[in-house]
C-alpha cells in the first residue's frame, strides 16, 4: 500500500499520530507544508506533569513526513530516516498544539523537511529537522539495512 494521494485522504488515514489525538489539518495545508493540531491530555504527560518528548516528536515526525509525502509521484513511497527535535518549552495538560512540517529540498532518493510546533499563543515550544528517503515505483522493496556481522 503507498502513501495517499492528498492530504484529505492522509487526514482520514489514522495512524499513531492520530492513535494519541492529533489530526493533520487539511485546510491549513498544501503540497510540501503540513499542519498537525491537537490538544494535550493526561495521557501525553511525562512524570513531571509536562507533555512527553515522545509526543513533541512525535507530532512533528507527522507534519513533516507528511510534507513529503504530499510532494511524491504515483508509486513512490517515502519514511524518516533522521529525526532532529529541539525542545525549547513545555506544554501542559489542556494546551492546543500546532504543528507546522515543511520540506526544504527534495531530491529523488532524500527530502530534507523542518518542523516547528506552537501553542495557541504562537509561543515556539519544538523545532525539528529531519531526512526522508524516496523510494521510487521501480524499486520493489526498500533497500536492505546494513549487513549485520557477527562480533567474535
Amino acid at each position: 500500500m503507498g502513501p495517499p494521494s492528498n492530504l484529505r485522504q492522509a487526514a482520514r488515514l489514522g495512524g499513531f499520530h492520530h492513535n494519541i489525538g492529533f489530526r493533520i489539518d487539511p485546510e491549513e495545508s498544501r503540497r510540501g507544508l503540513v499542519t498537525v493540531t491537537g490538544k494535550v491530555e493526561r495521557r501525553h504527560l511525562n512524570i513531571n506533569g509536562v507533555v512527553h518528548g515522545g509526543v513533541y516528536a512525535t507530532i512533528l515526525d507527522t507534519a513533516m513526513g507528511a510534507s513529503v509525502v504530499s510532494l511524491l509521484a504515483e508509486g513512490e513511497t517515502t519514511a524518516t530516516t533522521s529525526l532532529y527535535v529541539e525542545f525549547l518549552r513545555a506544554a501542559r495538560e489542556g494546551a492546543h498544539l500546532t504543528a507546522q512540517g515543511e520540506v526544504l529540498r527534495r531530491g529523488r532518493h532524500i527530502a530534507f523537511a523542518e518542523g516547528n510546533l506552537y501553542d495557541i499563543d504562537g509561543r515556539r515550544l519544538s523545532q525539528a529537522r529531519g531526512t526522508w528517503y524516496i523510494w521510487s515505483p521501480e524499486e520493489a522493496t526498500p533497500p536492505p539495512g546494513p549487513s549485520r556481522r557477527r562480533r567474535r
